[in-house]
């Protein structure tokens, strides 16, 4: 009977442990910036490659807005969260015998990450869209030497898949890793080959994750980043009711927002399901608590334009940096900064602490449209 116990508990503690390794995945970041697309399809393929074995999860993110349709829709990356990963495939069009400008400066801001060693030991591989070819392994090798500065552990292709491709015809393989050659409109690109070279590559990329999984101190730099910050900001919509409209379209020849560095420039004004909201003049036309209904409309019409901003993420945000309300108000008019608390109010709400900002008020004859108020606001963001 002692022996039956011994070997039932055995049993038990073997499929305990397998049911748990099972269970934690190889979370592979795919970072990219892409112009047309191409460098958005070799990502899918090195994706499809991860996640093959069924141990592998692979998150394709972005390193900048794109009002390309096709990478719309595509998370954007923050540097904060490169250390959490088991991996990263990184990919980037060519320019000119280097990596894209969006990507350069997206990788110049993981000094902080780079100083605390956040990446050392972490494996990394490269991808590319190369136009004709010209300059891709120099880009490539620029890819290679700036995450060799991070002590990533490099990951080639080498000649792998080598033997299947058709080479009667131009094809982006390469040792360092697989390319596109997608100016040559001669054939579809990427090629199928192209693709399966790209497929192979993340397949490669996922085992050599897993085998290093735990072998390097992840998410040390971004937990230390993480207990600083306040809670989730998708949680504090949901848990405070604070729901946000969709993207006001623009009235004229200008965009929603304007991001200059780290700092987005946002103007609105009370509009609601398409109509603005208690239009005309305060203290003539409206009362002070439809002013303030207005007001707190034309700020949330704020934050779905930052939300849009950073990607989705409000998490994002480093701070707001300042409000200023105008209000169409009779002339002796003076409770500017009464009607104003409510979008301050709203932005303590969902940011806290970051929340809080400088601010000016003042009254004006007209707004456009004839709405009571319209806010000019200036976040930080990652």
């Amino acid at each position: 009977m002692k022996k039956f116990n011994a070997f039932f508990s055995g049993l038990l503690l073997t499929l305990t442990m397998s049911s748990m390794t099972a269970q934690q995945k190889t979370n592979i970041l795919v970072l990219i910036h892409s112009d047309e697309g191409g460098t958005y399809e070799m990502a899918k393929e090195i994706a499809k490659g991860i996640e093959s074995n069924g141990t592998s999860k692979a998150f394709i993110k972005k390193v900048t807005i794109n009002d390309n349709p096709k990478l719309k829709n595509i998370p954007v990356a923050s540097v904060n969260e490169l250390a959490s990963y088991d991996g990263i495939a990184f990919g980037s069009p060519v320019y000119f015998g280097n990596i894209s400008t969006s990507m350069s400066e997206f990788i110049s801001k993981t000094t902080a990450i780079w100083s605390q060693h956040g990446l050392e030991g972490m494996p990394a591989t490269v991808f590319m869209s190369a136009g004709s070819g010209a300059g891709r392994e120099l880009a490539l090798q620029s890819f290679w030497n700036m995450l060799a500065v991070h002590g990533m552990i490099l990951v080639s292709n080498g000649i792998r898949g080598y033997e299947n491709i058709d080479k009667t015809i131009p094809q982006g393989n390469t040792v360092l890793g697989t390319t596109s050659l997608a100016s040559l409109k001669n054939i579809e690109r990427p090629t199928p080959d192209e693709r399966y070279l790209a497929e192979l590559q993340g397949k490669n990329f996922a085992k050599v994750a897993t085998a290093l999984q735990g072998t390097f101190q992840k998410n040390k730099v971004v937990q230390a980043t993480r207990d600083k910050k306040e809670e989730d900001i998708n949680t504090v919509l949901h848990q405070k009711n604070i729901k946000l409209p969709e993207v006001p379209k623009p009235a004229g020849n200008y965009q929603p927002f304007v991001r200059s560095g780290n700092l987005v420039f946002i103007n609105q004004y009370a509009l609601k399901d398409g109509k603005i909201q208690n239009p005309g003049k305060v203290g003539r036309d409206i009362t002070e608590e439809q002013a303030k209904e207005a007001t707190r409309t034309t700020m949330l019409n704020i934050l779905s334009v930052l939300n849009q901003a950073v990607g989705g993420d409000l998490n994002k945000v480093k701070r707001c940096v300042q409000l200023t309300g105008i209000f169409n108000t009779t002339e002796n008019y003076s409770k500017h900064a009464e009607l104003m608390n409510a979008a301050s109010d709203l932005a303590a709400d969902v940011f806290g602490e970051k929340g809080k900002h400088a601010r000016a008020t003042l009254g004006a004859y007209s707004i456009p449209g004839n709405s009571s108020v319209e806010i000019q606001a200036i976040f930080e963001i990652e």
